[in-house]
């Protein structure tokens, strides 16, 4: 049995995942890259690939011809299940269960640095400039959030303890507790108009692929503010960068982008109303202790046979 880490991550980070699996399966070898042009040479006869989506580039898979099972370390699985050369065969399982707290903190950040124009302050101080100017509060804000999944659940009470009016946008509309309304995410056009923030946490799927496009960012108010912690193929980024640079929004966090790492002459980068952080919103330091519980019971299934009753297996 032959398991291939692919992690773009720091070394320790990496480190911990093998050292936890080496433990448990000291017969099975393990192999570690930390970045895809380092795996491809390494993925000629592995069973399994242990990877995170954004991580992930096609030439592995192509150089993987023993594949039988992709284990990815996030609940999103664009960037593996969308590969062209990830044969129907292949198990693909995820994570699932942890990532409430972790992005729900994320989003709060974002949100509390937006509305205290937090990239303004570290600006001014690395200028030395004393810079003084009101904030804006979360109470009596109305959020939105795109994406009524197991995260949503946990970051709208969070809002309501901010005194936020919490709205949920979702393709199974239901009653759920902390939200005070939950729309059909065929409504957004409608919902952006009465938001002060527009949280993304939607899976990007053919669906949601854009669904955040220029007629959202327009009926949006010119005071209101993105937050994208999904995925970056949710976004139309052109018509994004368009509205941002024509202040019809006010600004937006963004952890997510279409091609990751950003690029340097991405101008997001050079844009005063944005902040930007590298796809770290569930990436916490704890996420290995809770990722590789999943990771060990699904190898122990594999090895026994039993790939049928694998962990948080996706439906392709």
């Amino acid at each position: 049995m032959r398991v291939l880490i692919l992690l773009t991550l720091p070394e320790p980070v990496r480190a911990q995942y093998y050292a936890g699996l080496h433990e448990k399966f000291p017969d099975v070898e393990i192999r570690i890259a930390d970045h895809y042009s380092k795996a491809i040479p390494l993925a000629g006869d592995v069973d399994a690939l242990i990877t995170f989506g954004p991580m992930l580039r096609d030439e592995v898979l192509k150089a993987a011809p023993k594949l039988k099972w992709v284990q990815a370390l996030g609940t999103g699985v664009d960037g593996i299940v969308d590969q062209p050369s990830l044969r129907k065969d292949v198990i693909v399982t995820k994570m699932h269960g942890f990532h409430g707290v972790p992005v729900s903190e994320a989003a709060l950040l974002a949100m509390l640095a937006l509305a205290r124009n937090l990239p303004r302050a570290v600006r001014s101080q690395a200028a030395r400039k004393w810079d003084r100017f009101p904030a804006r509060t979360l109470d009596g804000k109305t959020v939105g959030i795109l994406g009524v999944g197991a995260i949503a659940e946990t970051l709208a009470p969070m809002c309501k303890a901010f005194g936020m009016r919490v709205v949920g946008l979702s393709g199974a509309p239901r009653v759920l507790p902390g939200f005070d309304e939950i729309f059909h995410r065929s409504d957004l056009v409608r919902v952006a108009a009465e938001l002060d923030y527009l949280v993304l946490l939607t899976p990007l799927t053919e669906e949601t692929r854009g669904i955040v496009n220029a007629e959202v960012l327009r009926v949006m108010k010119p005071s209101a503010f993105l937050v994208n912690l999904a995925r970056g193929g949710v976004v139309d980024e052109p018509a994004l960068v368009f509205s941002l640079q024509k202040n019809q929004i006010a600004g937006a966090a963004l952890d997510v982008f279409a091609q990751e790492p950003l690029p340097e002459d991405n101008p997001f980068w050079s844009l005063p109303n944005v902040l930007i952080t590298p796809h770290a919103g569930g990436f916490f330091d704890d996420y290995p202790k809770h990722a590789l519980p999943t990771i060990e019971e699904n190898l122990r299934r594999f090895l026994a046979g039993d790939t049928k009753h694998m962990l948080n297996q996706v439906k392709r």
